[in-house]
C-alpha cells in the first residue's frame, strides 16, 4: 500500500456512504430491540394484585362468607394468596402442611382456593416465561442485526481503502496488451491492507488474434513486479467480445490435508464433521466439528455446524462475526440444549501465519521441524449459552510445519493425563510428510495404544503448509 502514490489513490465509492448509512441504521433497530423490554424473574406486586382479584372473583362469588370476607379481612384473603405463592416458589404444588390447615381454618372453600390460587399463578408463571423467551428472542435478533451492521462497516471499508488508481501502470499495461493483440476496456486496481495486489481487466482480443489469459497474467506480472494469477474460475482464452478477467497475486504457500476417522464402536456413522474450502484473500481452511452424543443425531448437529460457517465464510463474513451469528441461531427457540464443538483453523498463504479459532473444540496439535506446540480451548461449544466469545489465537509457520486437529475421542482413547505427551511422541517420533498418510498414522497408534473399540467418535485432520517455488 505504501508503494502507491498519494495522489493515485484516489476512488471514493459513493455506494460506501449509502451502506454506512445502512449498517448505522440496522444498529440503531437492535439498540430500540433491547430497550423495548427486559426479562423478567418475578412478579410485580400489581400483577400478584390482579392475580389475587381473580382468586376472589372465581371462589368467593357464590361463597355465603363472601359479604363478611369482603368487608373485614379482604387484605387478610390478599395476603394468605401472597403467602401460598411464596410457598409454592420454596415447595412447590406441594406446600408445607402448617400453611395448607391454616387455610383450612380459615376458609370453608379451602380446597377450592387453593387449586384457583395454583391454577392462576401455574398459567401467570406460564405467560411470563412465554413473554421472556420472546423477549430473548428479540434480543437476539438485536445481536445478529448489530453483527450483520459490522460485517457491511468491515466489508464497505475494506473495499473502499483497497481500490486505488495508477495512470502510469494502467497506461503501461494497455501499451503491453495491445502489443499482445488484446484491447484493453477499463481496469480496476485493488490492494489490500496487506499489500497483495487484484487487477481487474475488462477486455477483448483483436480481430485474427487468439490470446491465452495465461498470457494476459505474464503481462501483468511484468507490468507490477509481482506475480500475478488468473483468479479461480475464470476463462483460460481472452474472446472476440469484451468480459471482465480477475487476476490476483500468487500466493507464496500452499496446503495439503488429510483425514482420517471411526465412528463410535466401530460404527459406519460418525457424528463429527468436518471440510476443507477455500476462502477469500488467498485463505485455506480446515474445520472440524463434534456434536454432541454419537451417531445420526450428532453428525446432524455437526453437519448443520459446518455448512452454516462454510457458507458465512465463503460469502465473506469476518471469523468472528461467523461464530457469533451461528452461536445465536443455535440459542435461538431451542427447547433443549444440543451443541457442537467447532474448531477452524485458518492458513494465510501469502505469509504463513495460521489463525486458530475455538469453541469447546479439543487440543490443536503444531509439528514444527524440532519440536510441539499446542493450542486450546477453554470455551463452551456452540449453543450452549448467548454471547458465546471466540478464542483465537495467531501462530506463524514455516514451510513443512504441520497442524493436527483432533475431536475428544481421540484424547478421550488415551490414558488420563498423558493424553498431549503421547500424541506429542507419537507426530514428533515420525518422519512422515504426507497429511493423509500422518492422519491414518494417529489414528492407527491411537487404537493400538488403546486396546478397545472406540467410545467415542474419533477424527484426526492433519494439514500441512509448503512455500510455492515460481520458475
Amino acid at each position: 500500500m505504501e508503494e502507491i502514490k498519494e495522489e493515485y489513490k484516489v476512488i471514493m465509492n459513493p455506494y460506501v456512504t449509502q451502506a454506512e448509512r445502512f449498517a448505522v441504521s440496522l444498529h440503531h433497530l437492535g439498540e430500540k430491540f433491547l430497550k423495548i423490554e427486559e426479562t423478567k424473574e418475578q412478579f410485580s406486586e400489581e400483577e400478584i394484585s390482579v392475580m389475587c382479584e381473580m382468586v376472589v372473583e372465581k371462589v368467593c362469588k357464590s361463597c355465603e362468607h363472601r359479604e363478611i370476607c369482603m368487608r373485614e379481612e379482604r387484605e387478610h384473603i390478599h395476603q394468605m394468596i401472597r403467602e401460598i405463592l411464596c410457598a409454592v416458589e420454596i415447595y412447590g404444588i406441594d406446600l408445607n402442611m402448617e400453611l395448607k390447615r391454616r387455610l383450612q381454618k380459615e376458609c370453608i372453600l379451602a380446597p377450592r382456593f387453593l387449586r384457583e390460587t395454583l391454577e392462576t399463578f401455574q398459567s401467570a408463571k406460564r405467560e411470563m416465561l412465554w413473554q421472556n423467551r420472546m423477549i430473548q428472542n428479540r434480543e437476539n435478533c438485536a445481536v445478529q442485526l448489530d453483527e450483520f451492521a459490522q460485517m457491511i462497516q468491515h466489508t464497505m471499508r475494506e473495499l473502499d481503502a483497497s481500490i486505488f488508481q495508477d495512470p502510469p501502470l494502467e497506461r503501461k499495461i494497455r501499451g503491453h496488451l495491445k502489443r499482445a493483440g488484446v484491447r484493453m476496456l477499463s481496469s480496476v486496481f485493488f490492494v489490500n491492507p496487506r499489500g497483495r495486489y487484484e487487477i481487474h481487466i475488462t477486455a477483448k482480443a483483436e480481430k485474427g488474434y487468439c490470446v491465452p489469459t495465461k498470457a494476459v497474467a505474464q503481462i501483468l506480472s511484468k507490468s507490477t513486479g509481482r506475480h500475478m494469477c488468473l483468479a479461480q474460475g475464470e476463462r483460460t482464452m481472452v474472446g472476440q467480445e469484451y468480459g471482465t478477467m480477475v487476476y490476483v497475486e500468487g500466493p507464496r504457500f500452499y496446503t495439503m490435508q488429510g483425514i482420517a476417522r471411526i465412528g463410535k464402536d466401530c460404527e459406519k456413522i460418525s457424528g463429527d464433521s468436518f471440510a476443507m474450502m477455500s476462502l477469500p484473500g488467498g485463505q485455506e481452511a480446515a474445520i472440524l466439528s463434534d456434536g454432541m452424543g454419537a451417531g445420526e443425531r450428532a453428525l446432524k448437529e455437526s453437519t448443520m455446524v459446518i455448512e452454516m460457517l462454510e457458507e458465512l465464510l465463503q460469502a465473506g463474513f469476518p471469523k468472528e462475526t461467523a461464530f457469533s451469528m451461528m452461536n445465536t441461531a443455535l440459542v435461538m427457540g431451542r427447547e433443549e440444549v444440543c451443541f457442537s464443538t467447532l474448531d477452524l483453523s485458518v492458513f494465510d498463504l501469502y505469509t504463513g501465519n495460521c489463525e486458530f479459532l475455538k469453541a469447546g473444540a479439543a487440543t490443536t496439535f503444531i509439528r514444527k521441524e524440532d519440536k510441539m506446540e499446542h493450542i486450546y480451548s477453554e470455551s463452551l461449544p456452540l449453543g450452549v449459552v448467548r454471547g458465546q466469545k471466540t478464542e483465537k489465537t495467531l501462530r506463524q509457520l514455516a514451510s513443512g510445519d504441520m497442524v493436527i486437529m483432533v475431536t475428544d475421542g481421540v484424547l478421550d482413547a488415551l490414558p488420563s493425563g498423558e493424553q498431549e505427551k503421547l500424541l506429542d511422541l507419537m507426530i514428533l517420533g515420525s518422519s512422515i510428510t504426507n497429511p493423509k498418510e500422518m492422519a491414518h498414522y494417529i489414528l492407527e497408534k491411537v487404537l493400538e495404544l488403546s486396546g478397545n473399540p472406540p467410545g467415542d467418535d474419533m477424527t484426526v485432520l492433519v494439514a500441512g503448509i509448503w512455500h510455492i517455488c515460481y520458475n
